[in-house]
């Protein structure tokens, strides 16, 4: 499973029209969809990179298998993270979870997004 950190106002617009695949900003900016290969990485990268953002954030749970963009683990010899050459189809995504972030914003832990 791989998951994707997106913003609840992203989730929204993307939810609202349930015939398209969801395509970030970064697919049309890098090329691919960032994703995190476990919670601990999603949680980092979301206090890190997230933190400001107002709302709730969101994680998509995404099962690699039906995808139908190519997944090519990228980084550095010591951190892969995968990514997306492609959409993210409705179908490959099996949860929606949230991120639960502290007073001062920092991301704790995931829970399901109810």
């Amino acid at each position: 499973m791989l998951l994707h950190l997106i913003p609840f106002d992203e989730w929204s617009a993307w939810s609202a029209d349930p015939a398209l695949p969801y395509a970030p900003p970064s697919l049309a900016a890098e090329g691919f969809t960032h994703c995190s290969p476990d919670e601990r990485t999603a949680l980092v990268i979301a206090d890190a990179h997230y933190r400001d953002v107002p709302g709730p954030l969101l994680v998509l749970v995404i099962d690699e298998s039906r995808l139908s963009g190519e997944v090519r683990w990228e980084g550095s010899e010591d951190r892969l993270f995968p990514h997306v050459y492609g959409p993210v189809e409705r179908a490959a995504v099996t949860a929606v979870l949230e991120v639960l972030r502290d007073p001062d914003g920092r991301a704790r832990e995931l829970a399901p997004w109810v």
